[in-house]
């Protein structure tokens, strides 16, 4: 199965939503269950709270997260005896979150876990480098609203999930998926200052013609309207390790020479302009590039909203693959040998 097997090329694996209950978890647990059938050992763990019954934000009942024996999980010290499963710890870290120490254990039965994992990245890449010496694979729970969880940088791969949570409107749910999917394939910046960039963390810097990096003294995009005579003063090439804002680009729009700016950024979690703006920048001669590559396997689609009403799910996967060539399939519609339909 070319979406299953493509998967066994890469280390680690974030999932993401495009909303909640946009159907991430489901996705998980389907790979979980396939991965287990080709006798790969994953890593599981969550950058919130995963597998509750209850959505806490919607109080939507929600899937649990399905482990099988030799699976690996980290979880919070609180949630680790809510686990319906046998397992044995493996490890206690020092570092703690809302819900206590985290907590790595190795699962000898199978049953339902509730996954609380870091929640900062740097700690979040140093528990996956970690894991890929305890497993085939590690797999990131994650969201959409914490896309930076879903950086290149720290996960090899990523899973898309989409469906009719994001808009009661099959052409709106493309239209904003196409979106996600475009700004995962913005061109990479392979130029020799790649190396140096990579180690700015904030502000915002010129990149001059004869290769020079200038700190432009910007302490964040947020602070732009105070120095948006100076954003330009030394260069048309930026590069931006924070965000890139629709501020930015509706400053970039009243620029006369607006064809010729490029922005370079670590990767596409850092774009949180709008379609609007972001389309407008790019149609108009100007180019984003990211330090990091983002490898978008697949998406998941899922046709039930919250609230109540469902979308075609024929209709809406067949629109999807209209305009995304990727894996894109309604998990619900696999049939028990894992052949989707």
């Amino acid at each position: 199965m070319p979406f299953i097997s493509n998967l066994l090329n890469y280390k680690s694996i974030s999932f993401v939503g495009m909303d909640k209950n946009a159907g991430k978890t489901e996705a998980l647990n389907f790979v979980i269950k396939r991965l287990n059938d080709y006798k790969k050992k994953v890593s599981v763990t969550s950058i919130g709270i995963d597998g509750e019954t209850l959505d806490q934000v919607t109080q939507t009942s929600k899937p649990r997260v399905f482990l099988y024996p030799e699976s690996v999980f980290i979880t919070s010290e609180q949630l680790y005896p809510k686990k319906e499963i046998v397992a044995v710890v493996e490890d206690i870290s020092h570092y703690g979150t809302s819900l206590g120490r985290l907590i790595t254990a190795r699962c000898k039965s199978f049953g339902n876990v509730m996954l609380s994992g870091p929640t900062d990245s740097k700690r979040l890449k140093e528990l996956i480098d970690k894991a890929a010496n305890q497993s085939d694979i590690c797999l990131i729970d994650g969201a959409l609203s914490r896309k930076s969880f879903a950086s290149p940088s720290i996960t090899d791969a990523m899973i898309l999930s989409t469906g009719a949570v994001v808009s009661a409107s099959i052409d709106k749910v493309v239209q904003k998926t196409l979106f996600m999917y475009e700004m995962t394939k913005l061109e990479e910046y392979s130029g020799k200052l790649r190396e140096q960039l990579l180690n700015i963390t904030q502000g915002v810097y010129a990149i001059t013609q004869d290769g020079g990096v200038i700190d432009l003294n910007i302490p964040s995009m947020l602070m732009l309207q105070k120095y948006k005579d100076v954003i330009f003063s030394k260069s048309k090439t930026l590069f931006i390790p924070g965000m890139i804002t629709d501020k930015l680009l509706e400053l970039i729009a009243t620029q006369k020479d607006k064809s010729q700016i490029v922005l370079i950024t670590k990767d596409f979690t850092h774009v949180f302009s709008n379609e609007l703006n972001t389309y407008n920048f790019l149609r108009s001669g100007g180019k984003i590039l990211c330090l990091y590559k983002t490898n978008l396997l697949a998406i998941t689609v899922n046709p039930v909203a919250p609230q109540g009403y469902r979308l075609d799910s024929g209709t809406l996967v067949g629109k999807l693959r209209e305009k995304i060539p990727l894996p894109i399939y309604n998990i619900r519609d696999v049939a028990p040998d894992g052949i989707f339909h």
